[in-house]
């Protein structure tokens, strides 16, 4: 996670410690350590998977003593909770705060700005990207409602308030049915955006390769959905 985000976690850091998620002794460090240990945590959690983390190992990646983490934290379970807890309300908030902004947008524009935002914004956060990924395509049941359905949830209710201000504006046929659309449109971007910062996916998907940029399939795929719901492409 980037240093220049860092301060947007500092409200939910503190909203988890009156929680008694996380300890005073954790919020009171300095933001490069904070993250070291979250990254640690999401890091051995993607890779061991969330039953099997090794508090030795994280303490090694995050550069602190074991004993350091417990007084972080209330216990060992607790490493975990932290982090996906603070991860869901930052990702959660993020969608919130942009989302008027989006919705004003023209709409070629906002799906633009939708897609290629989401991607910048996933290549600096990693360490979250990949721990989403595990959790959403590995089936973890309690990831799966823990992590999984309150992004996932948030994205489209995001897109979706883009393409109903969109056909308040006239830029969509009143004769399309929103929610559905979002739904499929929904699922399109989830494709071509996984296939890109997971790039497992993409020898799956085969969305992109040397003759086919990420670039050039965003605009494609735009230009198809703005045809498929009625709009004449500009």
């Amino acid at each position: 996670m980037p240093y220049s985000d860092w301060t947007n976690f500092q409200p939910h850091i503190l909203q988890l410690e009156e929680a008694g998620k996380v300890t005073r002794t954790f919020r009171r460090l300095d933001p490069e350590r904070q993250q070291a240990v979250i990254n640690a945590i999401l890091e051995e959690a993607t890779e061991k998977g969330p039953a099997s983390l090794n508090i030795k190992e994280i303490a090694r990646r995050a550069g602190v003593s074991v004993g350091s983490l417990y007084q972080y934290f209330p216990n060992r379970e607790g490493l975990l909770d932290f982090a996906i807890e603070l991860c869901v309300r930052f990702t959660i908030g993020m969608f919130q705060e942009f989302r008027p902004m989006l919705a004003a947008m023209p709409l070629k524009e906002a799906l633009n700005a939708y897609l290629m935002g989401g991607l910048e914004w996933g290549q600096t956060e990693m360490g979250l990207v990949r721990f989403f990924g595990r959790a959403a395509y590995q089936g973890d049941p309690d990831l799966a409602e823990r992590v999984v359905r309150p992004i996932a949830t948030v994205m489209r209710e995001t897109l979706q308030e883009i393409l109903a201000q969109a056909q308040a504006r006239g830029e969509i046929k009143s004769s399309v049915d929103i929610e559905q659309a979002t739904r499929i449109v929904n699922g399109l971007i989830i494709v071509v955006s996984d296939s890109q910062l997971l790039p497992y996916l993409n020898n799956y998907f085969q969305i992109s390769d040397y003759n086919n940029s990420p670039e050039q399939i965003i605009g494609s795929m735009i230009e198809f959905i703005l045809h498929g719901i009625n709009m004449e492409a500009k």
